[in-house]
């Protein structure tokens, strides 16, 4: 009988950074290439990546478009890995 996950859940910024990050390689770039074309610095690229910084909603649109995606795109690829929120859809 398998047991549910005791790990936690990420946390918003976490699950940003880990999609920032796979799109960022499935797309053959850098974080230094990315930061040149978003116009952020390649440590804040990093910051972001591993959950230790929250994106504004203008950095989100920046990135999005360096990558090549939508925002919408890119905010529904963190929201899956997210745990819905209580109280079911919509709420």
């Amino acid at each position: 009988m398998s047991h549910p996950s005791t790990e936690p859940s990420p946390s918003p910024e976490r699950a940003f950074g880990a999609v920032l990050r796979e799109l960022r390689r499935a797309r053959g770039l850098s974080q230094e290439r990315l930061a040149l074309e978003a116009g952020y610095d390649r440590s804040y690229v990093g910051e972001l990546e591993r959950g230790e910084k929250s994106p504004s909603l203008r950095t989100i649109f920046r990135l999005a478009r360096a990558i090549g995606v939508s925002p919408s795109a890119l905010l529904a690829a963190v929201e899956a890995r997210l745990p819905p929120p209580a109280g079911g859809p919509g709420a």
